[in-house]
């Protein structure tokens, strides 16, 4: 399983154009095929930073959701919603048994 966290530092003027274009984007990329979960989190101490939290089966399904039509939508329409670029970390992952 790959982990992804996507920060996000989004224009004050902007931000309700960006959860308008998010939720679109959260909605099609949970029907994927390889996609476990992928959330939208808000800071809370911090106005207008986000992070979208991803868990995705393998890079297979990571390459295509980059490739996707809904995602390259969003991040063609996302560079009017940044006030800073896109901050990415993947990790690597398994599931604990408990």
């Amino acid at each position: 399983m790959l982990i992804i966290h996507a920060h996000l530092h989004v224009k004050s003027d902007q931000e309700q154009a960006f959860l308008d274009a998010a939720k679109g984007l959260i909605a099609a990329t949970r029907n994927e095929e390889g996609n476990i979960s992928y959330d939208l989190t808000k800071h809370t101490e911090h106005e207008g930073h986000y992070t979208m939290i991803e868990l995705w089966k393998d890079e297979a399904a990571i390459a295509a959701h980059n490739a996707s039509a809904h995602f390259q939508s969003f991040v063609a329409e996302a560079k009017a919603f940044m006030a800073a670029p896109m901050n990415v970390a993947i990790f690597a992952g398994e599931a604990v048994q408990r």
